[in-house]
């Protein structure tokens, strides 16, 4: 299969008449699959409300048939034909983040494909903050089913290059529209239950939840790492992100951190480590990348996933990261990191 390549401006006001954007419509609607960029990552798009558009996805990424996809609205008058009913809470979250890098999960109504929801009787839908994939949305006048746009289990893309680097000769095309701005998936929140649950951290915090729906937001940490339970939502289960080489986390100072690199290039390993701006100078090793700065959390959401993808140039055998503070958009840094590296974690 060819991969068509559409570069489209996103600094100039688009149309749904833009001559890429039609071409790209015409192919979803058409039950193709189309890469396109999101204020997160990329993804992979296809028709949310056909079986059969929907496994070309899981067929070009290698995704296992049990973990759901995310649906993408242009428009939230397009929640209501695909979920039963929105609750309180999620009607608060709607009215604070959408469009943004917000999930909710929902109950479904039949016309959503049962292979998008891998046979639950929810639906994780979010309405993206992006013109290019407002503006495809509305082209392509259906719900869009995009998990992210990377083969799975390796980093998701946050530039145009990285899906063709994964995917190209695989999907029918791409919409190039630079580089993402969040770096991060989305946070997914369950809104069928009592209290909202977080299913997967990401660019909007627990604490900015909390205050849009004025009470408590569960975490749900049991199902990240118990791989017998059925994920409710994208990113609770499998090996996801990793580079080519094992990554594993290091909790402790440059000086540990540096031992443990000495000790494995003593044994004949070339060593990679992930650190930020502040200490790339510092550590002695193969290869040495910042993610962006340790004061400036953000950042690092930004670029982490590209940095994954950058130690695959140096042919390394181990790579070791530094952690992060778990708060605010930290919690989604080290929960990516976590799923990086297995959850293999080296502690002081």
């Amino acid at each position: 299969m060819k991969t068509e390549t559409w570069c489209v401006d996103n600094t100039v006001e688009l149309s749904t008449d833009n001559p890429h954007i039609i071409e790209a419509a015409n192919l979803l609607k058409r039950g193709e699959v189309v890469a396109f960029p999101t204020e997160t990552v990329y993804g992979l798009g296809a028709n949310a409300l056909s079986e059969r558009a929907v496994e070309k996805i899981f067929v070009a990424k290698g995704r296992p048939s049990d973990n759901p996809l995310i649906v993408h609205i242009g428009s939230k008058e397009q929640l209501q034909d695909l979920v039963q009913s929105v609750t309180p809470h999620a009607h608060k979250l709607i009215e604070q983040f959408w469009p943004g890098p917000l999930t909710l999960v929902l109950p479904k109504k039949a016309a959503v494909a049962h292979n998008v929801t891998a046979g639950l009787e929810s639906v994780a839908i979010r309405m993206p903050n992006h013109p290019v994939a407002l503006t495809l949305l509305k082209a392509a006048n259906v719900p869009i089913a995009a998990p992210s746009a990377n083969l799975s289990g390796k980093p998701s893309p946050t530039e145009a290059k990285h899906v063709y680097a994964d995917l190209a000769g695989k999907i029918a095309g791409i919409l190039d529209g630079g580089v993402t701005g969040v770096g991060l998936e989305s946070t997914v929140v369950d809104c069928t239950t009592e209290l909202p649950i977080i299913l997967r951290p990401g660019g909007v915090t627990k604490e900015q939840l909390e205050e849009a729906v004025d009470c408590e937001v569960l975490v749900d940490k049991a199902l990240q790492h118990d791989v017998h339970i059925a994920p409710r939502s994208p990113g609770m289960k499998y090996v996801h992100y990793a580079p080519d080489a094992p990554l594993q986390i290091v909790e402790g100072d440059l000086a540990f951190i540096q031992a443990i690199v000495n000790d494995a290039r003593k044994a004949g390993k070339r060593v990679g480590v992930l650190t930020t701006t502040e200490q790339v100078n510092k550590y002695e090793a193969d290869a040495v990348l910042a993610c962006g700065e340790r004061k400036n959390l953000t950042s690092v959401a930004q670029q982490l996933f590209a940095t994954l993808r950058s130690f695959n140039t140096y042919d390394l055998d181990v790579i070791f990261s530094e952690s992060f503070p778990r708060e605010g958009i930290g919690e989604a840094i080290m929960n990516r990191l976590t799923k990086a590296a297995g959850g293999h974690v080296i502690k002081y």
